[in-house]
């Protein structure tokens, strides 16, 4: 396969680039912790980019392009650290009306992994539709009928989390394999979200190793933290290969094994994100562990991904269990 993005994906990608850089500069992010994480102007903002639609057809108001073009889409809304149930609105346009405008936020909850419990549901304020991943099928939950109780201090600042005693069964939309499927297209547009994580921790360690001064020179002209800012691009660049093969092969599934793909893609990105922001912020010093840095919210955006759509874990054994099928 020819992963190098052609003319028109480069000036998506750029698009999408200078709109959330625009959008969601480093000095937004005090006002987006103080709203949780969503700001509606901004997922209007998200919509008119076409970041829900991107995948629908023109007949349904979408622009009619790929998984492979949706990746490139992700990849920079998850350098920039955008915050919202962005991948499960993205996978509920065409099934969940005003989803692909904007106009309706859809949130998630997979109950199809090896813990389904406890209940935890993100940005659970901010929603106007539940949907639920069940073994049996797909279904869809008025949140305002279910009593949550707020975690008090979440994980990811911009991921605000909320927690479920009981759930109700709602409204069956969907089969087994229409579950199945969005949780497969969800791992992989998180892988996509993973290598922008890794993108961005290596871009803000990189600039603060060649600005930050020590023993007369910039710290970045030091083996020692050159070594760590040549794994970090190693890491960018396994995640960046994992990613752009899931979204290729879902685009063309005659060619390899789909779950094979994605699950290979969640394994190396999820890893990548989560050692590039730590190496980063050992890159930073002392300072990577102060709030005003941001490399605190990379690690944190990671360790939330790695749990959506499955784990490293759950999705090496997916693998283990493909290749021993062909053993």
């Amino acid at each position: 396969m020819d992963f190098q993005p052609t003319e028109d994906q480069k000036a998506l990608r750029e698009g999408i680039r200078s709109f959330v850089e625009g959008q969601v500069p480093n000095e937004r992010f005090p006002d987006l912790e103080k709203t949780k994480g969503f700001d509606r102007t901004l997922w209007g903002e998200l919509a008119e980019m076409g970041v829900f639609a991107l995948r629908l057809g023109e007949e349904e108001g979408g622009i009619g392009l790929g998984y492979s073009d949706a990746i490139l889409v992700f990849e920079e809304l998850g350098r920039r650290l955008v915050p919202g149930p962005i991948v499960w609105s993205h996978l509920a346009a065409g099934l969940i009306e005003g989803t692909a405008t904007g106009e309706t936020v859809v949130g998630g909850l997979d109950l199809m992994g090896e813990h389904p419990e406890p209940f935890l549901i993100e940005h659970f304020e901010s929603l106007d539709v539940l949907l639920v991943l069940r073994p049996d099928g797909l279904y869809q939950i008025d949140p305002q009928a279910l009593d949550a109780e707020e975690v008090a201090v979440p994980l990811d600042p911009l991921t605000p989390v909320h927690h479920l005693s009981t759930l109700p069964e709602g409204e069956k939309i969907g089969d087994a394999a229409a579950a199945a499927r969005i949780r497969l297209e969800g791992a992989a547009l998180v892988s996509g979200l993973q290598l922008g994580l890794a993108e961005g921790a290596l871009e803000l360690a990189n600039e603060y190793a060649k600005g930050r001064q020590q023993f007369g020179r910039a710290i970045g002209g030091f083996q020692a933290v050159k070594h760590m800012l040549a794994e970090m691009f190693v890491k960018q660049e396994a995640a960046r290969a994992g990613a752009y093969n899931a979204a290729a092969t879902l685009d063309a599934p005659e060619v390899a094994d789909v779950q094979r793909a994605v699950s290979s893609a969640k394994v190396t990105a999820g890893e990548s994100a989560i050692r590039n922001a730590r190496t980063g912020i050992q890159v930073h010093g002392g300072m990577g562990f102060t709030w005003e840095v941001m490399a605190h919210y990379y690690l944190k955006r990671a360790w939330v991904l790695e749990n959506v759509f499955g784990t490293q874990d759950e999705h090496a054994e997916k693998i283990a269990e493909i290749l021993d099928t062909l053993g």
